[in-house]
């Protein structure tokens, strides 16, 4: 959402750059090619991880935005339990009408989060949780003007 709160520098935006997906939309198929991916969140499930391999394959210059995508964070909580702890913790402890495990709306979880660096090689970390739109912004104006962005003293995880 922070991407979101660049706010009218999204109209600049689109002037320079055209925006080809989005999980915001239900857009099923990644793009062949893209100079740029924003990706959060950790690598959870099969389909994170069908997806993340996807996304690299197609990808010129992937980000790992934000602290769960770097670190895998508040998903990877989960990691000391075990799938199937945590299938009874949220599909049958925690509810009371209709207890059971979902079996094909929800994709099969992988047996621990892993940030997206242990899966797929990542060109640039952007830390925070989530990371400001002023950093998000200065992040996109410079690799679109081909530059590396200098990010140090602008972000720290957690904030």
């Amino acid at each position: 959402m922070s991407f979101l709160d660049i706010d009218e520098r999204l109209i600049t935006l689109a002037e320079k750059a055209d925006l080809v997906y989005s999980p915001l939309v239900d857009t099923k198929e990644f793009p062949e090619q893209v100079d740029i991916a924003l990706v959060e969140g950790a690598v959870s499930s099969e389909a994170d991880l069908h997806k993340i391999k996807l996304v690299r394959e197609r990808t010129k210059t992937l980000i790992s935005l934000g602290d769960c995508g770097i670190t895998a964070n508040v998903p990877s909580m989960r990691n000391p339990f075990g799938v199937k702890a945590v299938y009874e913790r949220a599909y049958l402890e925690n509810v009371t009408l209709d207890a059971s495990v979902p079996q094909e709306v929800v994709p099969p979880l992988l047996p621990r989060a892993r940030p997206i660096h242990e899966i797929v090689p990542v060109d640039v970390f952007v830390p925070g949780c989530p990371p400001s739109a002023n950093v998000i912004w200065d992040l996109i104006t410079e690799l679109l003007e081909g530059r590396q962005p200098e990010l140090s003293g602008k972000t720290r995880f957690g904030a």
